[in-house]
């Protein structure tokens, strides 16, 4: 299949009408990219976790890829396309130059850390970019999209025909809500930077935590522990992280499968 007929979590935590006025046109779309391939990326590597080792050689007729020939080709696939809009190069091994039909007979365990691998390699890629100016680029990171999109699909109907629910159709998992104080909830109240031009304003409110980004509107979190929160809207939880002196320095966005670190900068 051809590499160019194939995207933040960040963004669609918080994604409404953006805020033109504290975000520039370049970083904005670059975000709104990133939000496509963490939503593909990451439900392929849920969906490559939940299939069992012993259905990787599954394939619906003998002339159509099983599962484990995807999962590596999607790793070949990924450092080709994300290396060229990311001007990086990812080091090749003797493994790498075996043949695809070798490598789709490794075990599962194997062919989902070096998926998840490419996965980062293409977060960092797309980190470093910080407008799509030329065609080429442009291209390339279509064809990353769209592949990842692609491959989900092919993925999703192999589950259905194995009886398993394909990770985008599944509920996501409940919540509960706990009572935090005011005093326990100040200490997360501030501005966290994912990347420069992407930021989370984090203020306190009615016993639970106002997120303002600035690609997007509020979302309300609700505690679920001291430094675990989760929104109702939207499968997505944060973690918030504190250094040796017990003060709050950062936290992570978890969604889709994919977890975002974020720094606090005041």
């Amino acid at each position: 299949m051809p590499l160019l007929r194939r995207v933040v979590a960040v963004l669609s935590f918080v994604a409404a009408a953006p805020l033109a006025a504290q975000s520039t046109p370049p970083v904005s779309v670059r975000l709104a990219y990133q939000n496509v391939a963490d939503r593909y990326g990451g439900l392929l590597a849920r969906a490559f976790d939940s299939i069992p080792a012993s259905r990787y050689d599954y394939r619906p007729t003998p002339k159509q890829q099983s599962i484990g020939y995807i999962a590596q080709h999607l790793e070949r696939a990924n450092y080709e396309l994300c290396g060229t809009f990311g001007k990086m190069r990812h080091p090749m091994a003797a493994k790498d130059s075996l043949s695809d039909s070798t490598k789709a007979r490794w075990p599962k365990d194997t062919l989902v850390r070096r998926l998840k691998a490419s996965l980062r390699f293409c977060d960092t890629a797309l980190d470093r970019v910080q407008a799509f100016d030329s065609f080429v680029d442009v291209s390339y990171l279509l064809g990353f999209e769209t592949d990842l999109a692609e491959h989900y699909s092919q993925l999703s109907s192999y589950m259905r025909l194995i009886g398993m629910v394909p990770p985008s159709s599944l509920p996501p998992a409940p919540h509960t809500a706990i009572t935090l104080s005011a005093s326990a909830l100040a200490p997360f109240v501030g501005v966290y930077e994912f990347i420069p031009g992407l930021q989370f304003d984090v203020k306190a409110a009615d016993g639970a935590l106002d997120i303002t980004s600035t690609v997007g509107t509020e979302r309300r979190l609700l505690p679920s522990s001291a430094n675990d929160f989760f929104a109702k809207d939207v499968d997505a939880q944060i973690t918030f992280v504190r250094g040796a002196s017990g003060a709050v320095t950062g936290l992570v966005l978890h969604q889709m499968g994919r977890d975002r670190t974020a720094r606090k900068i005041r």
